[in-house]
């Protein structure tokens, strides 16, 4: 099921429970009650839970897509590490510049093609990536400099080789999502309190005040589906993107 179905169900199903609830409601409501006149605690009740929703809401979208940009910058500083080292290998002999060259794209290849699939079907990295990197770490510690110059590149390479390990592991521990239960409890318990608080303001059978409260309630669904399609960077919705891989490593087939 795509994303886009996801959303317009969720959103048609937001505003048939408010078309629902009303006609209901309102057959079955007593002759003399007057929808007019709403105590005015209930007006500000309604309109403090919306504001206050509302800005829980920013927040949980605020966060998501920090998390997402979080988990881009990851990516370009995994690429941008083993970049360098492709390129700081220049000074070493032919047989030991290819060896490390070659492993490096052998890492990166797998990534792009085999690990970014398992991150976003079952939510973590592999053991394959990890041993292929590692492979990578070995044919640089292991080396042993032969002159000054080589001395002068052999520290900035493992430099490099920390941060692409590093960045690695944070793309690992950015792969499931990054919003707790609790929080998605709460963020569905304030969007049926929210709701429910329109029926609280007595709305009428009028086309005007349903196709308002429908809206209202569509809105609702549509930025609860925004913070689901963000809270998992690496596969749902607008994901963090193998495009730096990509640009600092051409010559691999994607």
């Amino acid at each position: 099921m795509s994303d886009w179905l996801v959303l317009t169900l969720a959103m048609a199903a937001a505003c048939l429970v408010v078309l629902v609830v009303t006609l209901v409601r309102h057959r079955r409501a007593r002759e003399d009650e007057d929808p007019t006149e709403t105590p005015d605690v209930i007006e500000y009740m309604t309109m403090m839970i919306g504001v206050v929703y509302a800005i829980v809401l920013g927040l949980a979208i605020a966060g998501v897509w920090e998390a997402r940009g979080g988990a881009q910058n990851q990516v370009q500083s995994e690429a941008q590490a083993l970049h360098e080292i492709s390129e700081r290998v220049r000074v070493y002999p032919p047989d030991v510049r290819d060896r490390i060259r070659g492993d490096v794209d052998a890492y990166v290849h797998y990534v792009v093609t085999t690990e970014w699939k398992a991150m976003a079907e079952q939510g973590r990295v592999t053991s394959e990536g990890g041993r292929l990197l590692d492979r990578v770490r070995h044919d640089v510690t292991d080396y042993r400099p032969k002159s000054d110059f080589e001395a002068q590149a052999y520290q900035p390479l493992l430099d490099q080789v920390t941060a692409a390990d590093t960045a690695r592991s944070a793309r690992a521990d950015s792969t499931g999502a990054t919003m707790p239960g609790v929080v998605w409890f709460g963020l569905i318990t304030g969007a049926v309190v929210t709701v429910g608080m329109i029926f609280a303001l007595q709305i009428r059978r009028t086309a005007r005040e349903l196709i308002l409260a429908g809206l209202f309630s569509a809105l609702i669904a549509f930025l609860l589906f925004l913070i689901w399609d963000f809270d998992a960077p690496y596969s749902r919705g607008i994901t963090a993107s193998t495009e730096p891989f990509a640009a600092l490593f051409p010559q691999l087939p994607g």
